[in-house]
C-alpha cells in the first residue's frame, strides 16, 4: 500500500455549514432586490422569475444530495458487510465485484453533480444579466436625475472602503488557505511514509479518507517516540494556521456583514429619490449562488476521490498480491478498517441529510414573498417590511470555519 500516489481528500463530514448561510442569503437578497425594485413592473417580473428559477434550482440540489444519501447508506449497509464476508472467506474475486458494485454507484453521482453544477453555471449567467437589464433600466432612469444627495455621496465613498479593506482580507485568506493546503500535503507525506511500515494502516487509509482518523490511527499505531513528535508538532502547525483562517473568515464575514448595511442605506436613499437603486443585491445573489456551486464542485471531487481509492483496493490489493498473500496476518486490520469506515461513512450521510433539509425547506418557504407585490405595500408596510428582511440577514449565522482535512490536535 505504501507506494500509493493517491492523496486522503480533503473533505469534512461537515460541509453542510457553508451551504445554510449561503441558501438563507440567497433567498433574504432576492427579498431585498424585489422590495427596492416596487414600483418599477418590469424589473419586479425580472426578479420574480429568477428566484422562482433558483428555487427549482434548490430542489434539483435537493436530489442530488439524497442520492449521496442513498450512496452513504448503501456503502454503510451493503458494500462494507459484503466486503466482511468476502475478506472472512479469503474471497478476493468476490470483493472485486462488490467494489466495482460501488463504483458504478459513485460514477452515478459523479454525473449528477456535473450536470448540477452546470445548472448552477447557467443560472448564474442568467442572474448576472437579469442585473445587466437592471442597470439598463437605471441608467435611463438616472439621466433624468442631476443632483445626487451629499447621503449618498459619503455612504458610497464609505463603501468603497469597505469594500478595499474586504478584498485585503480575502487576499489574506487565501494565502493562509496556500498555507494550510501545502502544511495538509506535508501531513499526508509524512503520515504515507509511516505507513510503508504498516500495510494495516495503508489499508486504513484507502478505506476512511478521512485524514483525522488516519492521524489518530497514527497515534495509536505507531509507537516511535520520534514519529509521534513529528506528526504533533506537524499538526500544530497546521492548527494554527486553521485558527488564523478562522479569524479572518470572521473578519472578512464582519466587513460584508458592514458593506450589505452600508449598501441597503444607499439603496434606500436612492429609493426615496423615486430613482431605480443599483442591483447590489443580486450581485450578491450570484455569490451566494457560487459558494453553492463551490461546495457541489468540492462534493464532485470528493466522490471522484473516493472512486479513485476504491479502484485502488481493487487493483492493488484484492486483485494484486497485498492482500492475497498474507490475508490471515491483515484479516483484523482489514474489518477494524471496515468498522470505522462506516461510522465516517454514517456522519457523512448525516451531514448529506442536513444539506438536503436546507434546499428543500429554501424551495418550500424563503420565497413567498413572491406572492405579493411589493409596489402594492404602502410606504409604512414597505419600511417596516424592509427592515424586517435586514434584521434576519444581519442574524445569518457565519459559517464556523470547519477543518479542511484534520481533526484538532489529538492529545496524547
Amino acid at each position: 500500500m505504501a507506494d500509493s500516489k493517491m492523496a486522503v481528500t480533503q473533505w469534512s463530514p461537515e460541509f453542510v455549514k457553508e451551504l445554510l448561510p449561503a441558501a438563507e442569503k440567497t433567498a433574504l437578497l432576492y427579498h431585498l432586490s424585489y422590495l427596492c425594485l416596487a414600483n418599477f413592473p418590469n424589473l419586479e417580473r425580472i426578479i420574480r422569475s429568477r428566484a422562482v428559477e433558483t428555487q427549482l434550482l434548490f430542489g434539483s440540489s435537493d436530489a442530488t444530495m439524497l442520492k449521496c444519501i442513498l450512496t452513504s447508506q448503501n456503502l454503510v449497509e451493503s458494500l462494507f458487510p459484503m466486503l466482511v464476508k468476502a475478506v472472512e472467506k479469503n474471497k478476493a474475486i468476490l470483493a472485486v465485484k462488490f467494489l466495482e458494485k460501488a463504483r458504478v454507484w459513485i460514477q452515478d453521482i459523479i454525473t449528477d453533480v456535473e450536470k448540477i453544477v452546470e445548472k448552477y453555471d447557467l443560472h448564474n449567467k442568467d442572474v448576472a444579466s437579469s442585473t445587466s437589464d437592471v442597470v439598463k433600466e437605471k441608467d435611463d432612469t438616472d439621466k433624468k436625475i442631476t443632483v445626487q444627495d451629499q447621503e449618498l455621496k459619503l455612504t458610497e465613498s464609505a463603501l468603497n472602503t469597505l469594500k478595499s479593506l474586504h478584498q485585503k482580507t480575502i487576499e489574506e485568506l487565501a494565502e493562509t488557505e496556500k498555507k494550510i493546503n501545502s502544511k495538509s500535503q506535508e501531513i499526508q507525506e509524512f503520515a504515507r511514509s509511516i505507513t510503508k511500515t504498516s500495510r494495516g494502516l495503508g489499508i486504513f487509509a484507502v478505506l476512511v479518507p478521512f485524514i483525522g482518523l488516519i492521524v489518530k490511527s497514527i497515534y495509536d499505531a505507531v509507537h516511535d517516540p520520534e514519529n509521534i513528535a513529528r506528526m504533533k508538532a506537524l499538526e500544530a502547525e497546521l492548527n494554527i494556521l486553521i485558527s488564523d483562517k478562522t479569524a479572518l473568515s470572521q473578519k472578512e464575514w464582519n466587513i460584508q456583514v458592514d458593506i450589505i448595511d452600508g449598501q441597503m442605506k444607499a439603496a434606500k436613499a436612492s429609493f426615496d429619490r423615486n430613482s431605480i437603486p443599483n442591483p447590489i443585491h443580486l450581485k450578491e445573489v450570484q455569490s451566494s449562488l457560487s459558494k453553492i456551486q463551490a461546495v457541489l464542485i468540492q462534493l464532485k471531487y470528493f466522490w471522484l476521490s473516493v472512486s479513485e481509492m476504491l479502484d485502488y483496493l481493487e487493483k492493488k490489493t484484492f486483485v494484486g498480491e497485498d492482500l492475497i498473500e498474507d490475508l490471515a496476518d491483515l484479516k483484523d486490520e482489514f474489518l477494524e478498517s471496515i468498522e470505522i469506515a462506516k461510522q465516517a461513512w454514517s456522519s457523512f450521510g448525516e451531514g448529506c441529510k442536513k444539506a438536503s433539509v436546507i434546499f428543500r425547506l429554501q424551495t418550500k418557504d424563503s420565497y413567498k414573498f413572491l406572492e405579493v407585490s411589493p409596489s402594492s405595500l404602502s410606504k409604512v408596510e414597505w419600511e417596516k417590511e424592509y427592515e424586517s428582511v435586514k434584521k434576519r440577514l444581519e442574524k445569518i449565522d457565519r459559517p464556523k470555519s470547519v477543518p479542511s482535512c484534520v481533526t484538532p490536535a489529538i492529545s496524547q
